[in-house]
């Protein structure tokens, strides 16, 4: 392609709106350009990069036993009502209602339009196993769109859906993705992590993984050891206990007025202590209305997930204003573990052996200070309860662990049997029984990767492609476009490289070199071919590699030689 016949508009500087490097980015490269809040147009240089990473995603779908389906955008709410998930996803689906007085929605996802298929479809073990995915639109109404492409109301996903007949099925279709998204993201090139998660939100099932693109601007918090490479959400992580004993000190336990201080900061300020010498008591309600206590230090967090495993109970929520008083006798804010009755204590192992710490007086304005774990209250057990965070011990080597940030950009699940129960997907095994079919989901969000590539690879000068995303894999810079002999050589490189099978970009614009130069770093195309007197002279060009700026002279033919080489 001739840069003067293409179609990329680039700009100098970003939108004032532009907050994320990703977005500003891929708006000054001429990418893409905002329609309305959330919602982009793709031009041409931006859809190239696009089509490359689907052909990417479609390649190891095909490889991983995936067929290719297309299903529709448009999708009746009453099958979502069955499912049970129209309430769950709120507001975030646009719904609407056609002519005919219909409720419609536009698909956020595609669970339920593909289970359907199956449950009309697939009636035999010998159906299965299967695996159906798409590369399609979806939409929501995101209530707050922002950092550009990576969080909008209108975006690509790759969604892939397999169907089992048992678990060990189940399990081997989700290995085969599992590896199938590992091998997508080998090929970008980038730093990722495949992290086990049990927050399956709205999508449902049970195990699932989120892979994760590292990036300082990433929203996503990571705990990272730097000697093993283990690495979990705060939230996932087991928490050791200590390696060592508190230190113990000598204390009485004794009732102090805290007027009107609620939390945590507010009371150790008051009291002049550190937030790791209080403990935090909360009331929490379980499936069955049972209370019961969570206790973890100051400055840790109650891991939800955690304390639902440690109980045996399917929910658990914090328990009512009105609840806590009636069960403690004081107001929220106040609650402590000393005296209290009819419910069991669950302290996170953190807390064992702790002495002179702080905790609530189970009454208005009052905590107690000098509190002994197992002297003046006694849990009923001990059980890692709490969020992992960075300078905890790593659970593999013990290493302290650091922080790492990044950007979801894949996810997926272990469905089981939420959605074929729910919509009579079924089949017949081999004994003659009737049982409902396993599947598991698979999602990759396709601009949102780009997005996160860009975030994880770029400088002050622009984008920096790999070579598997970038829409050219050279680009031929001749210094000026009007010097004849030039032209010719640049003409010559261009057309031996095109012939090759090389993508090229020729920048045969009339404009200054160092326009040229700053829209070729900006572009980020991996080779840059640049011709001045001297490759004229010689004979000779200038090979610039993009990521490393390392420059090298050789021989046209040559070059276009080792060239191809490369990016076949």
């Amino acid at each position: 392609m001739r840069f003067s016949e293409a179609f990329i508009p680039t700009l100098k500087e970003a939108p004032a709106d532009a907050v994320s490097e990703s977005h500003k980015l891929m708006v000054r490269a001429g990418m893409i350009r905002q329609a309305a809040s959330g919602v982009y147009s793709y031009l041409p240089f931006g859809y190239a990069v696009v089509q490359k990473l689907k052909r990417i995603v479609r390649e190891e779908m095909n490889r991983a036993g995936g067929q290719e389906f297309l299903l529709p955008a448009l999708q009746p709410t009453d099958i979502w009502q069955r499912s049970g998930r129209l309430e769950a996803y709120g507001e975030d689906v646009f719904r609407f209602r056609d002519r005919h007085g219909h409720e419609m929605l536009l698909g956020p996802t595609h669970e339920e339009i593909i289970t359907l298929i199956v449950a009309n479809e697939i009636r035999s073990w010998a159906d299965l196993p299967k695996m159906f995915y798409q590369i399609q639109t979806k939409f929501r109404d995101e209530p707050r769109p922002r950092f550009g492409v990576l969080r909008t109301r209108e975006f690509t996903m790759k969604d892939m859906y397999s169907f089992d007949a048992d678990q060990k099925g189940l399990d081997r279709s989700y290995q085969r993705m599992f590896e199938a998204y590992c091998a997508i993201f080998d090929r970008l090139g980038v730093a990722y992590e495949a992290l086990p998660t049990s927050e399956t939100g709205a999508i449902g099932g049970s195990e699932s993984h989120e892979f994760v693109v590292v990036a300082a601007s990433g929203e996503d918090r990571l705990v990272k050891c730097p000697k093993c490479g283990f690495a979990s959400f705060p939230g996932e992580g087991e928490c050791l206990a200590p390696a060592q004993p508190p230190v113990r000190g000598e204390c009485i336990l004794e009732e102090v007025s805290t007027p009107e201080m609620t939390r945590v900061d507010q009371v150790t300020e008051f009291l002049g202590v550190g937030t790791e010498k209080l403990i935090k008591t909360m009331i929490l309600k379980s499936s069955d209305g049972g209370l019961l206590a969570g206790l973890v230090r100051g400055d840790h967090e109650l891991n939800m997930t955690k304390m639902m495993r440690a109980v045996g109970s399917k929910t658990l929520e914090l328990a009512s204003a009105a609840d806590i008083e009636s069960a403690t006798g004081g107001p929220m804010g106040f609650t402590g573990p000393v005296g209290l009755s009819g419910m069991r204590v669950y302290a996170d192992r953190a807390l064992e052996g702790e002495t002179c710490m702080v905790v609530g007086a189970n009454k208005k304005d009052a905590h107690y200070v000098g509190c002994e774990v197992g002297r003046d209250f006694t849990p009923d057990k001990f059980v890692d309860i709490r969020k992992i965070v960075p300078g905890d011990p790593c659970p593999k080597c013990g290493a302290a662990l650091g922080r790492e940030t990044g950007i979801e950009v894949g996810h997926i699940f272990k469905l089981g049997t939420t959605y074929s129960e729910a919509l009579s997907a079924k089949f017949t095994d081999k004994s003659g029984s009737v049982k409902p079919i396993l599947m598991g989901c698979y999602g990759l969000g396709i601009e949102r990767t780009v997005a996160a590539v860009i975030e994880q690879s770029h400088d002050e000068r622009g984008i920096i492609w790999p070579k598997s995303l970038a829409p050219y894999s050279v680009i031929v810079v001749p210094m000026q476009s009007t010097e004849g002999r030039l032209m010719e050589l640049a003409e010559k490189c261009y057309a031996m490289l095109t012939e090759a099978g090389v993508t090229v970009l020729l920048d045969d614009r009339n404009v200054w070199p160092g326009v040229k130069f700053a829209d070729a770093d900006l572009l980020g195309i991996p080779t840059q071919i640049i011709l001045g007197k001297r490759s004229v002279s010689e004979g000779k060009i200038e090979l610039v590699d993009r990521k490393t700026k390392q420059k090298r002279f050789m021989p046209i033919d040559v070059a276009a030689e080792a060239l191809v080489a490369a990016v076949r």
